[in-house]
Formats: C-alpha cells, sequence, structure tokens
C-alpha cells in the first residue's frame, strides 16, 4: 500500500492506493498501464505466444493446474463390521458405565476391525488413566521415535506406560493444541497423502472448542475428518471441579462449525451409532466432515437401542417412548444425562399428576437447527410451492402438548429449536458459572433437575388452562422447590 510498493503502517479503514502511489507501484514494476488506466486497474493478459506467457504456463502445469489443490484421491474404505457395534447395541442390565467407557470399549474393538482398524489414530493429550483408556497402552503402545528410554513409574501395574517407535497412540501432555495439531495432521492426511486415516482425539470438553477453538476453525477449514471426543461434558456432570472443569458451552461453541456434527448422546448405542455412522460418512461415502461426540463420566445402566431410531440418531433426533393414554399431555426433550432426569419426570408426571409425556431424545441439536435454516430457505426461494418442513416439524406433528427442553448445556443451545416448535416451549439450561458440588445439588442449582422439569411441564399446562396454578404450587411445596431462589446466571 505504500510508495515504492513497500508496505507501511496504516488504518485497516485504507482499502486502497491513490493515483500517485499507483504510478509509483506501476514504474517500479514496469506494469504495462497509461495513466489513464490505472484507476480502473484492469486484469493484464500476457500475449499468447509471448514468453511471459510461457513462463506462467509451465508454472501451472508444475503446481498442479490453475488453482493449487489437494490430491483428494483417497480410497474409501470398507464399512467396518456390524459386530464391533452390536455389543454396545444391547441393554448393560444391572451393570452401570459411562458413556466413555462405552466409548473406550468400542474403540478398542474398532481398532481390530478388519477394514479399517489399522487406520484408527487415538489420541489423548494427558487424561488417558482418567478416561479408563490404560488398557489401550499395551495394546496399542504410545507412539515415541525413540522407544521406552526410562523406568514407567507404573511399571508394576497391569496396563504400564508402554512407549514404543511402532506405537498408535499419541500421548501428547498438558498440551491441547499440541494434540489438536496431530488430530488435524491425521485428519486430513487423505488430501495430503491419499491415505484415509481416522483420528479420535478424546478430551476435557471444557479443554476443546473454548480452548482451541480457532484450531478446530482451521482444522475444519483445511478439510479434517475424524472425530473430536468430548469427555467430562457437561456443566453438572463432572462434579466437585467447578468452574475450571465444568463445560455448558462446548456445543453451542460447535454450532458455528459448518463441517462438525455435533452431538448430545445419552446412552452407549447411541455412541455407536454415531460413530458407526460417522465412519460410513466420512471414510466410505466420502463426505467433507468431522464430528463432536459427548461423553461423561457418570455411571448409570443403558438400555437396548429401540428397533428403527439409527436414522432418527443420525439425523439428531427420536422418539424415545411414547407416554401411555390420558387427557393430559406435554412432549419432554432432552439429551445428554440430563435426559435421564427427564426420563424421571416423566414417571413423576404420570404417577403424582396423570399427566403423560412422550419422551424424545434430541442429541443432535446442531443438526436439527441446520436442517430447519435449509427447509425455510428453499420454502422463501419457491413461494408458490408447497411448504417443506424441517424433521422436528415433521416428527412432532401427531404428538399435541406443550414442550420441554433440558440439557447440561446453556439455553441459547436448545433454543435453536425454537424456530420449528409451533407447540409452547420451555427451554431450560445451564447458564452461569460451574459449582463444586455433588451432581444432585447441581442441576437443582441450574433448574436442570427432575423436579424443575415437571414444574417446567405442569407450569405450560397452567398457562394453556389445562390444570390449576394451584397445581403448580403444589409441585412446588412437595419438590421443595424454593421459589425466591435467584436464576443462575446471576450467582
Amino acid at each position: 500500500m505504500g510508495h515504492l510498493g513497500e508496505s507501511v503502517m496504516m488504518a485497516h479503514n485504507v482499502k486502497k492506493m491513490d493515483a500517485e502511489a499507483l504510478k509509483v507501484f506501476r514504474d517500479r514494476f514496469y506494469v504495462p498501464l497509461d495513466d489513464d488506466e490505472l484507476e480502473s486497474l484492469p486484469f493484464i493478459r500476457p500475449e499468447k505466444g509471448s514468453a511471459i506467457a510461457e513462463f506462467c504456463a509451465q508454472r501451472r502445469k508444475a503446481m498442479g493446474g490453475r488453482v493449487p489443490g489437494s490430491l483428494g484421491t483417497a480410497a474409501a474404505l470398507g464399512p467396518p463390521d456390524e459386530k464391533t457395534f452390536s455389543q454396545l447395541y444391547e441393554s448393560s442390565k444391572d451393570r452401570t458405565v459411562s458413556t466413555t467407557m462405552a466409548f473406550v470399549r468400542l474403540l478398542s474393538k474398532l481398532v481390530k476391525d478388519d477394514h479399517v482398524g489399522d487406520r484408527i489414530v487415538p489420541i489423548i493429550p494427558d487424561e488417558a488413566r482418567t478416561f479408563g483408556m490404560e488398557g489401550l497402552f499395551r495394546q496399542l503402545g504410545i507412539y515415541t521415535p525413540g522407544g521406552q528410554r526410562y523406568e514407567p513409574q507404573d511399571a508394576e501395574t497391569a496396563a504400564w506406560y508402554r512407549e514404543d517407535p511402532k506405537g498408535r497412540i499419541f500421548e501428547e501432555g498438558i498440551a491441547e493444541a499440541g494434540a489438536v495439531s496431530t488430530w488435524i495432521a491425521a485428519g486430513t492426511a487423505h488430501i495430503n497423502y491419499g491415505i484415509p486415516m481416522i483420528p479420535f482425539y478424546i478430551f476435557y470438553s471444557m479443554f476443546g472448542f473454548q480452548r482451541v477453538g480457532d484450531e478446530i476453525w482451521a482444522a475444519a477449514d483445511a478439510g479434517t475428518r475424524g472425530f473430536l471426543m468430548g469427555a467430562t461434558a457437561g456443566r453438572t456432570t463432572l462434579n466437585g471441579e467447578g468452574l475450571q472443569h465444568q463445560d455448558g458451552q462446548g456445543l453451542l461453541y460447535a454450532a458455528a462449525v459448518p463441517t462438525c456434527r455435533a452431538y448430545d448422546p445419552t446412552f452407549a448405542y447411541e455412541v455407536a451409532v454415531l460413530v458407526k455412522k460417522g465412519v460410513e460418512r466420512m471414510f466410505v461415502n466420502d463426505e467433507n466432515l468431522f464430528y463432536y461426540i459427548t461423553l461423561y463420566n457418570e455411571n448409570y445402566s443403558h438400555p437396548e437401542m429401540p428397533e428403527g431410531v439409527e436414522d432418527g440418531i443420525d439425523k439428531g433426533m427420536y422418539l424415545f417412548r411414547e407416554g401411555g393414554k390420558g387427557t393430559l399431555r406435554v412432549q419432554l426433550m432432552g439429551s445428554g444425562t440430563i435426559f435421564r432426569e427427564v426420563i424421571a419426570a416423566a414417571a413423576l408426571l404420570a404417577d403424582d399428576f396423570d399427566v403423560q409425556a412422550d419422551l424424545w431424545s434430541v442429541l443432535g441439536i446442531n443438526q436439527l437447527h441446520r436442517d430447519a435454516m435449509q427447509k425455510e430457505y428453499w420454502n422463501l426461494k419457491h413461494p408458490e410451492k408447497e411448504k417443506k418442513k424441517s424433521y422436528v416439524e415433521t416428527l412432532l406433528e401427531d404428538h399435541d402438548g406443550p414442550v420441554i427442553i433440558a440439557t447440561d448445556y446453556v439455553r441459547a443451545y436448545p433454543e435453536q429449536l425454537r424456530r420449528c416448535i409451533h407447540s409452547p416451549l420451555t427451554v431450560l439450561g445451564t447458564d452461569g458459572f460451574g459449582r463444586s458440588d455433588s451432581r444432585e445439588t447441581l442441576r437443582s442449582f441450574f433448574g436442570v433437575d427432575r423436579y424443575h422439569i415437571v414444574l417446567a411441564a405442569l407450569a405450560a399446562l397452567a398457562d394453556q388452562d389445562k390444570i390449576e396454578a394451584s397445581v403448580v404450587k403444589k409441585a412446588i411445596e412437595t419438590y421443595g422447590i424454593d421459589p425466591e431462589t435467584p436464576h443462575s446466571v446471576t450467582r
């Protein structure tokens, strides 16, 4: 922008060079333009057959074309074996496990899969034992070019810290920026080397989009494919860790990344379906996207996968259970561990107030919102054609009653669905800072426990004059809810 074609420190609002500067630039770099042509800044096309034209043609050929591009020639992988996932489709019965442990069990099977096993790249910052992944140390080894050069502190344990020049786990230490860089390197191998790799980067969810969000954005821009696994997710699930670790906003951040498919699963079978669909989409069907899947450290039993829900899990919403027959009905929705509070609230509504609830898992709100936007956009451009309905609208067509959505995330995350829910909608979330306390206390503090969900459902029915306000008051008294407690965002 400066005289003599050299840069100068200028205000950002200066967008073009003045006439005198253009003349100096032209003269210095021998630009073949007359004074009266400078203002319009025309393109200069070398004469066909000239030395300049030939030089440009040679350089374009050397770079692979007019626009430098990537290889993009990676062969599609075969779909993983259905048996790899089938165990997680079954009920855990009396055994309680977290979704983190369910994923680790799936990963240990996936690395042995005949079609994709040798392409799996596990990446961990420093919490391998926290995530229960130490069993993979012996199985896969930790990649270190020099091998094991010291006696590991845990050498006497069953799953000791084994480093190996041929190890497959990347254990990056306390360095999220380094770990996500490794994820990008593996996730772009299909572009840069024609070799599709499937990286799984597992981390504390709070240290993902919030801490290295700019690198994740760059990853999307570079065409990265793979899985980001946000463990110990949610504002109220990692009790005792307070502000630093409790993530209530990561899924909302993920909504801004166009190629990111983000999910908040509750049950092991949902995790299994998402990983299966993700591998198929990215590495079998060659779709340019990546997955962010939250994982929780709360142990509970997992039900068997209902029939016919795989497509709904992939799209982001399905009917988990239909309520019984009754005059009063509500639609209860949730995701992650808070969906279990939603399920418990449905039982309380039926037993204590004779209100039936249809239960919906809304594990992929970002995808549901994008689907609604695309339908709206099409309707806007086709005013004389029959309007298309969003996936959410289609699912709710035959389900009456006010809608309550509860998640372990800020209200702005599920608020994205308001545009496609035409019944009265109440959104419960975890706005505010984290706290160190029990899960039960934290969920009461943020108003996302089963009792506040019941209260929200009854209040919505009262607003429709379907029940008396006294019923809502009775619920407040019955469940010991303090009506004068300030909102969590103010505390």
